[in-house]
């Protein structure tokens, strides 16, 4: 027996293959990237280094005086050795 009516199938329609998405991330610091020979660093941390100075009088500012006296040898900054140097002139409170 034939019907009048087409067979209608149930068979759902086909679907596109789920897509993959790339993701980058926006990176701002390009600190990581070597500079050319020919192109000064430009950072905004402080260039510091242990220099030789070891005095309150030769430095420049507090983070400086805390710098000298966590990583330099023989400094005379902290007299009453309260981790905090130069108090008269740069750390005072």
């Amino acid at each position: 027996m034939y019907s009048s009516k087409s067979a209608e199938t149930s068979s759902p329609p086909p679907q596109a293959a789920p897509r993959r998405v790339v993701v980058t991330p926006t990176v701002d610091d390009r600190s990581w990237i070597k500079p050319k020979d020919n192109q000064a660093v430009t950072s905004s941390a402080p260039q510091t280094a242990c220099d030789g100075r070891t005095t309150c009088p030769q430095m420049r500012s507090c983070e400086e005086a805390k710098y000298f006296i966590q990583h330099c040898p023989n400094t005379s900054m902290d007299g009453d050795r309260d981790g905090i140097p130069c108090e008269e002139q740069w750390c005072g409170h």
